[in-house]
């Protein structure tokens, strides 16, 4: 098989040669940078300065050579956008807190403060203060808060307070995302993964605005905003309303960008559950969240071809039936090591009406710290479990950390690969 007809198969429940593979293919299954260059060392690559396409999350882009030396069977459209506003084009070296030389965007600004701790800019423009912040030898920028004061706050329109949160893709993001699919459609073997991150509702990486350059308004800090779950349900609604409204009208210029070559949106990145439990009750989710995911996963069933793929870390097997119910064909990362996640239970309970991408070894204590044969092991066991009749896509859980060795990354992937999907 090809990597697409793999990849194809497996999303429609049917069983492949081998487990079909992800690495690098959306904002959640990728690597950092500083994990990105210890690969590429390990696999004898050629030493190539690696590109940042998310200056706050500070993955890195995985050329061509890393997928095919792997034998990855998807790729991304990333357009240009990222989570600080900035456009991944004309390229510029910058330096990481470790010493590694990196490319990011050319319109990328930060400043260092007197602790040390390097500050980001929404849009690189550094007249406004910083949305984002890396503490002193930090791997990553958390988004700062900028959130007014809400016991001043005289006037609660959801529909004003977050406005410019998700805008009308651009004509340069849309061109990106066609030039981009269809180089990778024509000249590739593999299936094309887009992503729609602005379909995540109530992200708590989108909830501070990192992106915006002003002072964002309406409710910007979590603690706040999982109260106002409760206290101002209808808020979020009209949030949520108008969300769904402009990524509907965003995903019909996207559909005529990228067509039919891609196979997979990632349309959610919100997490919905901590290693034990829910961060929200069942009600809350089909009060609040149900019927406006609903509402943009039907556009899409109606109007693609396209499985359509959420990611939400944790124990989340208590609302997997409501993910199915609002229309997901994919959950990510299927998170084994959190309470209830039994790779076993999954199947047996809800093999048949989702795809499981993701299920490597536990991403926490085996990944970083065990010896690689003790991480084949544990991939493989899920492996074999999650991809009986069809309906898997391997690959780590969550993003490659910078603390991952190498070696346990390549076993991970080679445990995979050697998983021979068997009839249910």
């Amino acid at each position: 098989m090809t990597s697409r007809e793999r990849v194809r198969k497996a999303l429609n429940h049917q069983v492949t040669d081998r487990v079909p593979v992800d690495l690098g293919t959306t904002p959640v299954t990728t690597m950092h940078a500083l994990a990105l260059k210890n690969l590429r060392k390990k696999l004898g690559l050629e030493d190539r300065i690696i590109r940042i396409n998310d200056p706050l999350l500070q993955t890195g882009e995985l050329d061509m050579d890393v997928i095919e030396a792997l034998q990855i069977d998807t790729v991304g459209v990333w357009g240009i956008s990222n989570t600080v506003g900035v456009k991944n084009r004309d390229y510029k070296k910058w330096t990481l807190p470790d010493g590694t030389d990196v490319l990011v965007s050319g319109e990328f600004k930060y400043t260092v403060g007197e602790d040390g701790s390097l500050f980001a800019y929404a849009g690189g423009d550094t007249t406004y203060p910083p949305s984002a912040r890396m503490p002193k030898g930090g791997f990553y920028f958390d988004p700062i808060v900028r959130q007014e004061d809400l016991e001043e706050k005289e006037e609660w329109d959801a529909r004003k307070d977050y406005a410019d949160q998700y805008p009308i893709l651009s004509d340069d993001e849309l061109r990106a995302c066609e030039e981009q699919s269809v180089d990778l459609f024509n000249n590739t073997s593999c299936a094309l993964v887009g992503h729609y991150d602005w379909g995540g509702l109530g992200d708590a990486f989108h909830v501070p605005g990192p992106w915006l350059k002003e002072t964002p308004h309406g409710v910007r800090d979590m603690p706040d905003w999982l109260m106002t779950m409760c206290e101002d349900p209808d808020y979020l609604k009209e949030l949520f309303d108008m969300q769904s409204d402009r990524a509907i009208e965003n995903l019909k210029l996207y559909k005529q960008a990228v067509g039919d070559r891609i196979d997979v949106l990632e349309l959610s990145a919100t997490d919905f559950a901590h290693q034990n439990g829910l961060m929200v009750s069942k009600d809350i989710f089909r009060d609040i969240f149900m019927p406006y995911y609903r509402k943009m996963n039907t556009w899409i069933h109606e109007n693609t071809d396209w499985k359509i793929f959420i990611h939400s870390c944790g124990a989340v097997v208590s609302i997997l039936p409501d993910f199915i119910e609002a229309g997901f064909d994919i959950l990510n990362p299927i998170q084994v090591s959190a309470k209830g996640m039994d790779p076993a239970v999954l199947k047996q309970q809800f093999g048949k009406d989702i795809v499981f991408w993701g299920g490597g070894c536990n991403p926490q204590k085996t990944m970083p710290n065990a010896a690689p044969e003790e991480v084949y092991a544990e991939t493989k066991a899920a492996a074999e479990i999650l991809s009986r009749g069809g309906g898997f896509i391997g690959g780590n859980i969550h993003n490659v950390q910078p603390d991952v060795p190498a070696e346990n990354l390549l076993a991970e992937l080679q445990a995979l690969k050697d998983t021979v999907p068997q009839e249910m």
